[in-house]
């Protein structure tokens, strides 16, 4: 079986970085992706909350180049999360953990937050962004190729 979810958006908050006690960078953050259509002629807007958790290189590269706000085109494995509230009802939700991003935003907007990363040209094959010279502007998935610029994203 496969699982696999793409998911074009706006980051909703941003990148929160934390380490595990064997040293590998875990972010998470949420997106929301918004779907806008009429009906029975009224126009209407639907919107996709999910949460995104990065592991490893990619979390450390979220967290130096995105945060609220910013445009990605995420694709990742579909998780149930279950857990037990403070009333004693059961709860669940989905989330999305992260193996390939697209960051859509300018260049400009996209400069990394500290100086811990100098170098722009990132060499991750999971993430990639337009205007890294080593890196594809496209993303590409299976035999599906989505060839993305800011003028055809939605919002």
């Amino acid at each position: 079986m496969h699982n696999q979810i793409t998911i074009l958006g706006n980051l909703t908050r941003d990148i929160e970085l934390k380490y595990s006690g064997g040293g590998m960078a875990i972010a998470s953050t949420g997106i929301a992706s918004t779907k806008k259509f009429t009906s029975n002629g009224e126009k209407k807007e639907e919107v996709l909350f999910v949460d995104l958790t990065f592991f490893g290189k990619s979390a450390e590269i979220a967290n130096s180049y995105l945060r609220k706000g910013s445009k990605c085109l995420i694709a990742g494995r579909l998780k149930l999360d279950s857990w037990t509230d403070q009333q004693g009802q059961k709860r669940s939700k989905h989330s999305v953990i992260v193996e390939n991003m697209t960051m859509l935003d300018s260049k400009s907007d996209t400069q990394p937050q500290s100086n811990s990363h100098d170098n722009h040209n990132v060499n991750n094959p999971q993430v990639t962004h337009e205007n890294v010279p080593a890196q594809q502007s496209s993303y590409q998935q299976a035999s599906m190729e989505y060839d993305l610029n800011e003028d055809s994203v939605p919002f």
